[in-house]
């Protein structure tokens, strides 16, 4: 298989995920209870299947095929990697302030790939973070016009944040 077939697969899981997303969002504002009720269910098991998969995602495009990541790209690791690494042990055993790491994490997480995503578009918002050598707005792939390797940890650290706050209470 080519690379381009992973590139895809990869947007279009980015894409399922943000639609997921905005439908958990609009069902807590119309509080859709029996839906939520059902998404709290597999809430944590789904926010580390996601965090794990855009681990294992961003490895495969950095390791397999040579994409090197920027500056920016080893900032949302540095918050994805031992979110994915939380969330799968937090499955296992409950921990204390599960909730409040990972919901931090996710949002440092995705401040950065947002802002990373912006500066895809718009180069000029660069505030001196990247490297000349290998600037932050350089853009390895993208489809459907928009989702590139930042916008899929933005999906990914969004979907996070919406399965972490819903998710039962954890124990004291």
């Amino acid at each position: 298989m080519n690379n381009e077939v992973f590139e895809l697969f990869f947007a279009m899981l980015s894409l399922g995920t943000l639609v997921f997303s905005v439908i958990v969002l609009i069902a807590r504002l119309i509080k859709a209870n029996s839906f939520l009720t059902e998404v709290k269910k597999i809430a944590l098991p789904l926010a580390a299947l996601i965090t794990t998969t855009a681990m294992l995602g961003s490895l495969y495009f950095s390791e397999i095929v040579h994409y090197k990541p920027c500056r920016l790209c080893w900032f949302q690791r540095s918050a994805m990697y031992p979110l994915a690494i939380l969330l799968v042990a937090a499955n296992f055993k409950k921990f204390k302030f599960t909730k409040i790491v990972a919901v931090v994490l996710a949002l440092a997480g995705g401040s950065v790939s947002t802002y990373h995503w912006f500066l895809e578009r718009f180069p000029d918002l660069d505030a001196g973070v990247c490297d000349a050598k290998l600037p932050c707005e350089f853009i390895w792939f993208e489809n459907f016009g928009f989702v590139t390797l930042s916008f899929m940890a933005f999906t990914a650290f969004l979907a996070t944040i919406v399965l972490v706050t819903l998710s039962p209470q954890e124990k004291k």
